[in-house]
Parts: structure tokens; sequence; C-alpha cells
């Protein structure tokens, strides 16, 4: 085997080539998932005990969610068709929850 030539095999010594595929849009993600919970967690503690602070946790949630969900399972770069068959499904199960916890606050309600 020669030496002379760069384009050679060479199994002791050869490195391929690695590009970096995305890194810059995972660190903007951890970055915003992690603002995010920052901002979560002082509001856990400075904000005093209200729905309205209920709302902002639910909304923080899912918008954590939504990045978790583009970024980390490349829902972002899916057709349009095939995110609407797991969000709206999924539109449906808050429907649920929402109107058994309606109901189970009436059952509380008339007892």
């Amino acid at each position: 085997m020669s030496h002379n030539n760069s384009t050679e095999y060479e199994p002791m010594s050869y490195v391929p080539h690695v590009e970096s595929h995305g890194t810059k849009e995972i660190w903007r993600t951890l970055t915003i998932l992690t603002l995010l919970t920052a901002v979560d967690i002082i509001l856990y503690f400075y904000m005093p005990l209200t729905g309205f602070r209920n709302f902002i946790f639910i909304v923080l949630g899912l918008v954590k969610a939504y990045y978790i969900v583009a970024s980390f399972m490349h829902m972002k770069h899916e057709k349009v068709d095939l995110a609407m068959c797991i969000l709206v499904p999924l539109l449906f199960v808050f429907g649920l929850i929402a109107g058994l916890l309606y109901e189970g606050n009436f059952w509380l309600l008339t007892n």
C-alpha cells in the first residue's frame, strides 16, 4: 500500500468527515425550554394560588409540549395532514378531560 495517495482508505488512520445536523436548532430548543421552565418555577413560588396561575401553568406546559413534539419528534417538518391526525384526537381527549372534570364537580355539588 502506498502512503502517497491521500484518497486511499487507511483503516488505522481514517477519520470520516462528520457534519453537524441541526445542533444549532437543538440548542435553541433547549434554551427556549430552559427559559420556559425557569419562568414556570419562578411563578410557582411567587404567584398566589389562583385559577389564573393554573391557567398560566397549563399554557406554559402546552407551549413546552409543542416545542418538544415539533423538535424532537420532527413534527415541524411533516405534512399538515399527518400533524392533524395527531392533534385532532388530542383535542377530543382534552374535551373528554374537561367534561369529566365538569361532571365530577357537579357530582360533588349535588351531594
